[in-house]
């Protein structure tokens, strides 16, 4: 089968014919029918994301496809007579976040992380589901507790997590006012639902927010200086999530600012409750599916590529050049 396989640690990915895989215990095989792209795929090619596999792998977090075939099934946990946790069924539709092997055109997954999509979900809109809306949900919901009439600063609004984000909070009843550079990136936004915009091209993020009463929930997959300025924005008790550093530089807190506003900062790695609190991300994607049936959320995929594009596909995130999610297909 193809994939875009990274073959050693620090070389450059590449589209490459390598052996179909068999999945082990507790995992299933999946005929891939669409790949979302990340971030963290680029921070996996230089070997700075926290959970970057060792090399030889595959690239692609999550994914989207039809069951072909399962591994045994894992006995279930406590007495050693337990039953054996149920696995999907064969020929059914499910979206998948791995970790990695998304990038080809089967690959093996733990069953146990399967979702069984709705008829109504295409794959491209599933494979661009779990870690977007996962992620923007838990640290809305889960972490922050946003309330119905506060005020959500969303930086980055325009990206993969950042749209969600804008989406969530305004079905929560936030006031949201969004954060992204340029006017086109900003429509996307407003169209999401976003009462209110900032270019982080030019204008002044503090004085903005500040006009508009301040914020009591920042949202920030960005870091550096935009962090700065929305940590000076915050009013007293408000709770500032730390979701990624796009921008590249990770910001310093003084714990004396935190003391006298009252303010929370907390960090959010979606990924991370899979292996300590998985209730937490199912009940939570139960929730986003049952929204995404009734119409009130939907995927924005601003480019789908085939495979033989992936390093395309992965330059459009690293030039931001995308908008919402970028999708990968087999063909």
């Amino acid at each position: 089968m193809r994939a875009f396989h990274i073959d050693s640690p620090g070389a450059a990915p590449v589209l490459r014919e390598i052996p179909a895989p068999i999945p082990a215990p507790g995992e299933l095989c999946l005929r891939i029918g669409a790949c979302g792209l990340n971030f963290a795929d680029l921070l996996m090619i230089s070997g700075d994301y926290q959970d970057t596999p060792p090399a030889p792998f595959t690239l692609g977090m999550e994914v989207a496809g039809v069951v072909e075939s399962l591994g045994e099934p894992l006995p279930a946990q406590g007495t050693a007579d337990a039953a054996p946790r149920p696995l999907p069924a064969i020929g059914s539709r499910v979206a998948v976040f791995g970790g990695q092997g998304g990038l080809a055109e089967q690959g093996c997954f733990p069953a146990d992380r399967a979702v069984v999509i709705p008829d109504s979900m295409s794959d491209t809109d599933a494979a661009a589901f779990q870690i977007a809306y996962g992620t923007s949900h838990v640290a809305l919901d889960h972490k922050a507790r946003l309330q119905p009439g506060e005020t959500l600063l969303v930086l980055g609004a325009a990206g993969g997590v950042g749209l969600t984000a804008v989406e969530i909070g305004k079905l929560m009843g936030a006031r949201v006012i969004a954060c992204a550079r340029g006017a086109d990136k900003l429509e996307i936004a407003r169209k999401a639902g976003a009462d209110h915009l900032i270019d982080a091209r030019t204008d002044d993020i503090r004085a903005a927010c500040k006009d508009l009463g301040g914020v009591d929930v920042v949202y920030d997959p960005v870091g550096g200086d935009q962090f700065d300025a929305a940590f000076r924005a915050c009013n007293p008790e408000a709770r500032i999530l730390t979701i990624g550093f796009a921008s590249g530089t990770v910001p310093l807190i003084k714990a004396n600012h935190l003391l006298v506003k009252n303010l929370s900062v907390m960090g959010l790695y979606w990924g991370g409750y899979l292996r300590f609190r998985p209730a937490v991300v199912t009940d939570s994607m139960a929730q986003l599916l049952r929204w995404y049936e009734a119409g009130r959320i939907k995927p924005h995929v601003s480019h789908v590529l085939p495979l033989e594009r992936a390093a395309e596909a992965l330059d459009l995130l690293r030039q931001r050049k995308s908008t919402g999610k970028v999708v990968v297909t087999p063909r």
